[in-house]
């Protein structure tokens, strides 16, 4: 397996330890992993890629702890995560699914200011530091000027946008986001992983993401996961993870794979007629 990326230590980045081990994955009687191990390098962008149905977003919620292994551990901060409150996780992790809903007309800033639901107590309610997250959130994702329009007026871009705003005035040191890019033309892909690549760069979070689009996730990730069947087929940079080998092994698919011209990442051309 390739070697793993380096990291920097948690109280460096303000990130979180995120890991989980010998997972067991069920849905009722189906079972999609058996004895999954994850590293995810704390303040690095971690992409889990892979074919339909591999396992790649249920991976993803049993670390958001919205699925409970049927073994195995998650573990934050070096705590099982189901040991931990809710209160306790929403602190240090924050989740974006892949279909989120919001209340009809709600406004930007209104969804914006829900991230900030785990930090109030009985005793503490809204306060000057709130506004100060929620402004800093809207004005990270370029979403200021949108913050009293209502969430339904907005392009899939702009939504996008917000809602990422609303897991980032969570302040938490993890960032999971479930095909964040899905029903998104190819510019505003590129504009919501732009986003996501900068708030890595300067605010030091733990993102985990989960990519279809296999260039995109190479472009922008510094580890890769590439996921088949419930199991890590290879871990590490993209550099070394994503060689023609590995996309035939996990895609099933004959391609050739070049340096980006421009990003200098790996670029996966498919062959002509080269589904197996």
């Amino acid at each position: 397996m390739p070697a793993e990326t380096t990291t920097t230590d948690a109280a460096d980045t303000g990130a979180a330890h995120l890991g989980a081990t010998g997972l067991r994955l069920e849905y009722g009687d189906h079972v999609v992993a058996e004895d999954l191990d994850l590293r995810i390098p704390d303040g690095k962008v971690t992409v889990l890629v892979g074919p339909n149905a591999c396992g790649k977003s249920t991976a993803l919620r049993a670390l958001a702890r919205l699925l409970k292994p049927a073994a195995g551990a998650v573990h934050l901060d070096g705590r099982d995560i189901a040991a931990l409150g809710a209160r306790e996780v929403a602190l240090r992790l924050a989740l974006l699914p892949q279909s989120p809903a919001a209340p009809d007309g709600i406004t930007v800033r209104d969804l914006v200011a829900r991230g900030r639901t785990p930090h109030q107590r009985w005793w503490r309610q809204w306060s000057a530091a709130d506004e100060e997250a929620v402004d800093a959130a809207l004005a990270a994702t370029g979403a200021t000027a949108l913050a009293e329009r209502s969430l339904d007026a907005l392009s899939g871009g702009q939504r996008q946008r917000v809602w990422i705003a609303m897991a980032l005035a969570q302040d938490t040191g993890v960032l999971l986001l479930d095909e964040p890019t899905t029903y998104l033309d190819l510019a505003h892909q590129v504009d919501v992983l732009e986003l996501v690549a900068r708030l890595n760069r300067e605010r030091g979070r733990t993102v985990v993401m989960v990519l279809h689009e296999l260039n995109l996730a190479c472009r922008y990730a510094d580890h890769v996961i590439a996921m088949r069947d419930g199991k890590v087929a290879a871990a590490g940079p993209p550099a070394e993870v994503v060689t023609p080998e590995l996309v035939r092994e996990v895609f099933g698919l004959r391609a050739a794979v070049i340096a980006c011209p421009v990003a200098g990442t790996p670029l996966v051309i498919p062959e002509l007629a080269a589904r197996e």
